[in-house]
């Protein structure tokens, strides 16, 4: 090859190039407007397990600012433009029958005070309008969701004073059943059915939920129980953190006809990145997502 040649194609190389760049650099902005206006709202995230984990609720002991192992800080909040953020108050299936209540109330009493601890960057909100203020201000709207309803310990009662302090979802289960509606395990074989989908008292707490304001979460819930759930449910439902069966035959995943549902139902699939549930496999990225 001649080094005339040679530099010639050098030269087209760098012309297509720096033509991706512009494109992926033109396509960056539009996203990064488009988000200005309409800010991301994620469904579920699991700093406040993190706070627990790692520094047994002491906030003074962390500066999520500067806190680098893990999947969430305020930069990487403000960088992705998300506006509105559903806290996970999640508490193992061990605490079941135990002190789970208790400790969900911790997990509770936590993102408030996280909404205390950087008031320049969230706002504990707990309906649209919060949420539409928050933006209009710059701030993360903050919500929680409790993930499990062993939290509950079959008490309407704690529901309603979950509730209260500004819960907007409940995750049905996590992974274990509870004495009122089957998980995901169900359809591994792992776990037994227990209620076969909801129970009577199950479909009492989706109405309670419906009454107060409060949405019901499908993520890891039994293939059962989001028909039976779908079924009963008077206001519309969401998945917080699930993909699509079809594309990944996990357990923990939508299949198409309740993905038909859900639309008929006019709810609601929020994608979870974990490469598992979207790829099957141990890679993903954001291809595979979309």
């Amino acid at each position: 090859m001649s080094t005339k040649y040679t530099w010639a194609l050098l030269g087209i190389l760098t012309l297509v190039v720096c033509e991706l760049v512009t494109v992926v650099n033109s396509n960056r902005d539009e996203a990064l407007r488009i988000m200005e206006n309409a800010p991301v709202i994620d469904g579920h995230n699991d700093l406040p397990w993190q706070l627990l984990d790692k520094f047994n609720n002491q906030l003074s002991k962390v500066n999520l600012l500067t806190l680098n192992d893990t999947h969430t800080n305020i930069p990487k909040l403000q960088e992705g433009r998300v506006g509105g953020q559903f806290w996970a108050a999640y508490v193992p299936c061990a605490t079941h029958g135990k002190d789970a209540v208790k400790r969900t109330l911790e997990q509770i009493d936590v993102i408030h005070r996280m909404c205390e601890h950087y008031p320049d960057v969230f706002v504990c909100v707990d309906s649209a309008e919060g949420i539409a203020e928050a933006f209009r201000t710059k701030k993360v709207a903050s919500l929680i969701g409790v993930e499990g309803g062993h939290s509950i310990d079959s008490s309407l009662g704690v529901l309603r004073t979950f509730y209260n302090l500004g819960v907007r979802y409940m995750t049905l289960t996590h992974s274990c059943n509870v004495p009122w509606v089957d998980n995901w395990l169900v359809d591994t074989g792992s776990d037994p059915p227990k209620s076969n989908g909801l129970s009577e008292f199950g479909k009492s707490v989706i109405l309670e939920m419906n009454r107060l304001g409060m949405i019901v979460d499908l993520a890891h819930v039994s293939v059962k129980t989001m028909k039976d759930t779908l079924e009963v449910s008077q206001a519309p439902v969401i998945f917080s953190h699930s993909s699509a069966f079809k594309l990944c035959n996990h357990a923990r995943n939508v299949p198409d006809d309740v993905l038909r549902i859900v639309k008929e139902k006019k709810g609601l699939v929020m994608v979870n990145f974990y490469n598992d549930y979207v790829t099957c496999k141990s890679v993903a990225n954001l291809s595979d997502v979309a």
